[in-house]
């Protein structure tokens, strides 16, 4: 996605993998190697946070970083561009202030939705599979916790998956038929683009979002930050479902074979 992007607008740079089992150690590479910038993956999005100069206040209070910059000498400035894609994704079609959403999960991608949301006015409600967790994360950002018994009779204007649950290969949805009484569910995962959970939806005619939404907005976001350039979406997003659509592509050849 990112080198798609730096071809499309001639820009002098390139993006690769690290391999990164020392955080502390990466970074003592960062000047050697003229790194300019960085992504940042599970497990060191929090971790990340101990060993900036600065970040960005949401980010803070998320508690975690996914995008750092190296503004030189090796100071280093982070943002967190998950709470971006979940905006982005959800403004699209719903006006956010005011606004009942359900999360479900309790995790880091929870966590920066439920800040981001809050903030933009909406009234954020959590369910998780660890009570304890929701509960916290509830207290920390000026959320609701409903016990997921209670879905079946309750009412949201978007319903939003945080959690891994459907994800290739394993597939199956968080929730049930019964419990998505809604007007848009949105999905993070975003292998396979089309998940059980959103296949429900669609079958009880509720509008959904894609993971693939949102990972194209905080990439969007990254690239904006790293170049100072609006990005090229539409290469990108071509980038992105060219690669999706092989992957299926694929797995359906296999599902073929005897």
């Amino acid at each position: 996605m990112h080198n798609t992007a730096f071809t499309a607008h001639k820009f002098d740079a390139v993006f690769v993998p690290f391999l990164v089992r020392d955080l502390r150690d990466f970074l003592r590479s960062i000047e050697p190697f003229g790194v300019a910038g960085f992504a940042v993956t599970i497990p060191h999005k929090e971790q990340i946070l101990r060993h900036l100069d600065d970040c960005d206040p949401l980010a803070a209070r998320i508690g975690a970083a996914n995008t750092v910059v190296n503004r030189g000498h090796g100071r280093l400035y982070g943002y967190n561009t998950d709470y971006v894609g979940v905006l982005r994704s959800l403004e699209s079609r719903l006006r956010l202030a005011g606004s009942r959403v359900l999360l479900f999960g309790a995790g880091g991608a929870a966590r920066a939705a439920a800040f981001a949301l809050v903030q933009a006015g909406s009234i954020v409600c959590l369910t998780s599979r660890r009570p304890e967790r929701a509960r916290g994360l509830a207290k920390a950002a000026g959320a609701q916790v409903v016990v997921r018994a209670k879905l079946k009779r309750e009412y949201f204007d978007a319903i939003v998956n945080c959690t891994p649950v459907g994800m290739h290969p394993r597939g199956g949805s968080p929730l049930g038929s019964e419990e998505l009484n809604c007007q848009i569910v949105m999905d993070m995962v975003y292998r396979p683009r089309e998940t059980e959970l959103l296949r429900i939806a669609k079958k009880k005619g509720i509008d959904t979002i894609s993971g693939v939404e949102m990972f194209l907005a905080q990439g969007f976001a990254q690239y904006e930050i790293w170049t100072g350039e609006r990005a090229p979406e539409q290469a990108m997003r071509r980038a992105i479902t060219a690669v999706l659509s092989r992957e299926e592509k694929s797995r359906r050849k296999g599902r073929g074979k005897v």
